[in-house]
């Protein structure tokens, strides 16, 4: 309980600098890109730091396939492994840019921004 006392007296204590970590940790995740790939990567799929999908690429035999729900299946699974690969790395940023500090919900907050 007092270490987290100890943790939110720090907080308090550095709010301007957290502030300025913040501003920075929003421009870091602005230019972030990640990509997700399925099928071997006949599916890929790029995303940036505010969840927007960038770009959207499918290998043509897929489509020549005509397999509509094999496509979609791929879309999904592409979609979702960018997503995860975003979530990894804020949060590895966010743990260089707070040097550690456990702050309750700050992910949550971080995901919010944009």
């Amino acid at each position: 309980m007092f270490k987290g006392l100890g943790q939110f007296a720090s907080l308090m204590k550095n709010a301007h600098e957290i502030q300025g970590r913040m501003k920075e940790m929003q421009e870091t995740l602005r230019r972030l890109k990640v990509e997700g790939s399925a099928g071997g990567g006949m599916v890929k799929i790029e995303i940036n730091g505010q969840q927007q999908v960038l770009g959207c690429q499918i290998e043509p035999s897929v489509i020549e396939s005509g397999d509509r729900e094999l496509l979609e299946d791929l879309v999904v699974a592409a979609v979702n492994q960018a997503l995860d690969k975003l979530k990894q790395a804020t949060a590895e940023q966010m743990e260089r840019m707070t040097g550690g500090l456990d702050i309750p919900g700050i992910n949550d907050a971080l995901s919010q921004l944009g």
